[in-house]
C-alpha cells in the first residue's frame, strides 16, 4: 500500500488496547494493520503541552528515518474515526524473545547481557534488570538519547523474528529539558561506534535542511533547538551517557 493510499484510505477501528494510558486502538486501513492513537483521547500531562503527543510520535520517526537505522515503524498523521491522531504500521514481534527481562540474580547469565539495575522483589529476592547486548538495541539507545526520551519501557521494545528491534510509544520526547528515562542504560559510559556517530551526524546536518523544515510542523522551535544541542553534545562526547539530575533514570512501572 503506498503512502498516499495509508492517509487516504478508511481506517477503520478493530480493537482498543486498554492497557495504554491513552486512547490507542488496532484497526486496519485496506489490508495494513495499524495503532490509531487519536489526538482527542490524550490525557494531559503537567510537563507536556496538551494535545501535543501524536506531534511527538511522528516527530520521533523523521528521526528515525534520518539515522537510517528503522528504529520506529512507519508513522504519520491522519485523519480517523475519532478525529485527527498518530497512526502507526502494526509490528508482529518474536512471541517467545524479549531484549529487556527482569530475572533472578543468580539467573543472570554471564554474556551476552547487560545489567542496568538490582532490586527486591514483591517476595524479597534478589533481582536484576537486564537487556540484551546487541547493535540493534544500541541504536535504539542513541536514538532515544537524541529524541530525550522520557518514557522507554520494556514493553516499548518490540524484538522481531529477524533480530531487528522497534521501538514504539514515543509521545513523551523532545522536551527542551532533560528528561531521559529509559530502561537501556546498559552501555552507560561506552564509546559510540563509527556507525553510531555517523547517524548523528545525519541528524545535525537534516535540522539544517528538510529534517528541520518538517519538525518545524510538529515541535516548538526551543524543542528543535534543544535537539540539535543534545546531538551536538552526543557527538562530543562519543560516548553515551551516564543518568544525570534529580529526577528518576528508570520508568515506572519499568514494563
Amino acid at each position: 500500500m503506498s503512502a498516499t493510499d495509508l492517509v487516504t484510505t478508511e481506517l477503520t477501528i478493530t480493537g482498543r488496547i486498554r492497557t495504554a494510558s491513552n486512547a490507542t486502538f488496532l484497526g486496519t486501513i485496506g489490508n495494513a494493520t495499524v495503532v490509531y492513537k487519536p489526538m482527542a483521547g490524550e490525557s494531559p500531562l503537567w510537563d507536556f503541552p496538551d494535545g501535543s503527543l501524536a506531534h511527538r510520535e511522528v516527530a520521533a520517526y523523521l528521526v528515525s528515518q534520518t539515522l537510517g537505522w528503522g528504529v520506529v515503524p512507519h508513522t504519520w498523521l491522519r485523519d480517523g474515526p475519532l478525529g485527527e491522531g498518530m497512526v502507526q504500521l502494526w509490528q508482529e514481534q518474536d512471541p517467545d524473545h524479549s531484549a529487556v527481562d527482569l530475572i533472578a540474580t543468580e539467573q543472570v547469565p554471564s554474556t551476552g547481557w547487560k545489567h542496568v539495575l538490582e532490586g527486591l522483589d514483591e517476595s524479597g529476592r534478589l533481582v536484576t534488570l537486564v537487556h540484551e547486548d546487541s547493535p540493534a538495541l544500541r541504536r535504539m539507545a542513541v536514538f532515544d538519547v537524541v529524541v530525550n526520551n522520557a518514557d522507554r519501557k520494556g514493553d516499548h521494545i518490540l524484538a522481531m523474528p529477524d533480530g531487528h528491534r522497534h521501538g514504539v510509544d514515543h509521545g513523551l520526547t523532545f522536551h527542551r529539558d532533560h528528561k531521559l528515562r529509559t530502561v537501556l542504560w546498559g552501555w552507560r559510559g561506552d564509546a559510540l561506534t563509527a556507525d553510531e556517530l555517523a547517524g548523528i551526524d545525519r541528524v545535525s546536518v537534516g535540522l539544517q535542511g528538510d529534517l528541520g523544515r518538517d519538525l518545524a510542523d510538529l515541535l516548538s522551535a526551543r524543542e528543535i533547538a534543544s535537539l540539535a544541542a543534545r546531538c551536538s553534545t552526543l557527538r562530543s562526547a562519543e560516548r553515551f551517557p551516564a543518568p544525570s539530575g534529580e529526577m528518576p533514570a528508570v520508568p515506572w512501572p519499568l514494563f
